[in-house]
């Protein structure tokens, strides 16, 4: 491990070194780069990410619930001005790349917004454990969070269960939901989150997690930019595209990983990536 990270790639061949990250991901499910952009850079993200959230919510379908005062909506690329720094940060690119392999995809641009009111959601996971995870107990996919305020205990913080993400159970619904008797297990390992301004996480989607209740009047946006390593599929569950000259104005190494399609005109995005099981919220 000291001179390889599990993707096979050397650290010399990486813009930083993020082998500690990627034990962590591994262990915990979950790491952070503290600082990785201004705050000016996150104020901007969130003038944009208002603006697309208003957007959605003034079309049928433009935002789909993830509970009570809790709303997801995907986005395309262009609707943030921040998009290519996001993706060519040296952090983001070297912990893809030492995860996933060189041959990551982009396959998500969302957000997560918590509005006041929203509650507990039940403790899940994004998705079933793909095969490849279940055998080899090997990663093949990536989620990056990025705040646009800085995070408070009364706002709903991100709750996360460390180690979890290699919880399997017949009894996980959809493969996604424990039952209420798994939840002393993930309540004892409860770690709450308070990124703020200009802070980056990664983590697999697979750590059972929850948002938590927003007892603030103050909402809690947060993007979410997905990555696939080659044998995850993710990117179905997503509609994401670029006009074409978006496209020819990106850098060729990001347009190497952007998998999405080039269109003439943008539509607007009717939300699709549904997870039924929060729609309630829990108690």
């Amino acid at each position: 491990m000291s001179a390889q990270v599990f993707s096979g790639i050397a650290v010399s061949e990486l813009d930083v070194d993020v082998l500690p990250d990627v034990e962590a991901l591994y262990r915990d499910g979950i790491t952070a780069r503290k600082g990785a952009f201004t705050k000016a850079w996150a104020d901007r993200l969130g003038e944009d990410v208002h603006a697309a959230f208003e957007d959605a919510l003034s079309r049928p379908g433009g935002a789909v619930g993830r509970g009570p005062n809790r709303f997801y909506v995907e986005i395309h690329p262009e609707q943030i001005r921040g998009f290519v720094d996001l993706v060519e940060h040296p952090w983001v690119r070297s912990l893809c790349t030492a995860t996933l392999g060189p041959d990551y995809r982009i396959v998500e641009l969302g957000f997560d917004v918590p509005l006041e009111g929203a509650v507990n959601q039940p403790w899940h996971r994004d998705f079933p454990i793909p095969d490849e995870t279940r055998r080899e107990r090997r990663l093949t996919s990536l989620a990056f969070n990025v705040t646009v305020v800085d995070t408070a205990e009364d706002m709903g913080p991100f709750e996360i269960a460390p180690g979890t993400q290699w919880d399997e159970s017949p009894e996980f619904e959809h493969g996604m939901f424990p039952p209420r008797s798994h939840y002393g297990r993930y309540q004892g390992r409860a770690v709450r989150k308070f990124p703020q301004r200009g802070d980056i996480s990664a983590r697999t989607a697979l750590t059972i997690h929850r948002g938590t209740t927003n007892r603030s009047a103050k909402p809690r946006p947060v993007l979410i930019l997905g990555i696939d390593g080659p044998e995850a599929n993710n990117g179905n569950r997503h509609d994401t595209a670029v006009t074409r000259a978006y496209w020819d104005a990106l850098p060729e190494r990001v347009r190497r990983h952007l998998d999405c399609p080039v269109v003439d005109e943008l539509t607007p995005l009717t939300q699709k990536h549904t997870i039924e099981g929060l729609v309630m919220g829990d108690a």
